[in-house]
């Protein structure tokens, strides 16, 4: 005979919050509890960083890649561009039309089809969010250390 266990919501909620608690009393009690800062260093999520977080570097040529299949880098700022389900401002350079006349890289023909690989006449809606796997160079610092190594076809 096999038995099954049902729980209400509210049951589920209450044994979460007792959980919760109990872990909040327990790590209260130790002294010498860690206290962790988040990578923002406290500032609240409506305060902007400014300038001061990084700073977008500007047009220049294509980086080198780390991994097979990377993405390529974006070697220009991108702060005000709209991407829309309406606007996509990459595709005032990028597109296959514009591409020659702007001197930018044109999009991938991978970006015209779709994932069970029909071809289409427009960007396919998976690709069309650019800034989804495409990311700006910054000359960011990395936040945390890395032992990080290009693949070695790469170096």
């Amino acid at each position: 005979m096999q038995h099954k266990l049902a729980f209400s919501l509210s049951q589920c909620i209450a044994a979460t919050v007792l959980t919760l608690a109990s872990v909040t009393l327990t790590h209260a009690a130790e002294p010498d509890a860690v206290k962790l800062q988040g990578l923002r260093g406290g500032l609240p999520l409506n305060q902007d960083q400014g300038s001061a977080a990084f700073k977008q570097e500007r047009d220049h040529g294509p980086s080198d890649r780390d991994f097979v299949q990377q993405p390529p880098l974006i070697p220009h700022t991108v702060q005000g561009y709209q991407i829309t389900k309406n606007v996509n401002k990459c595709m005032d350079c990028h597109s296959f039309q514009k591409a020659k006349a702007s001197g930018a890289t044109r999009v991938s023909v991978t970006h015209f089809k779709t994932s069970q690989g029909q071809e289409l006449d427009n960007i396919s809606p998976r690709r069309y969010f650019c800034n989804t796997c495409h990311v700006p160079q910054t000359d960011a610092k990395p936040l945390v250390a890395s032992t990080f190594e290009r693949a070695r076809g790469l170096q």
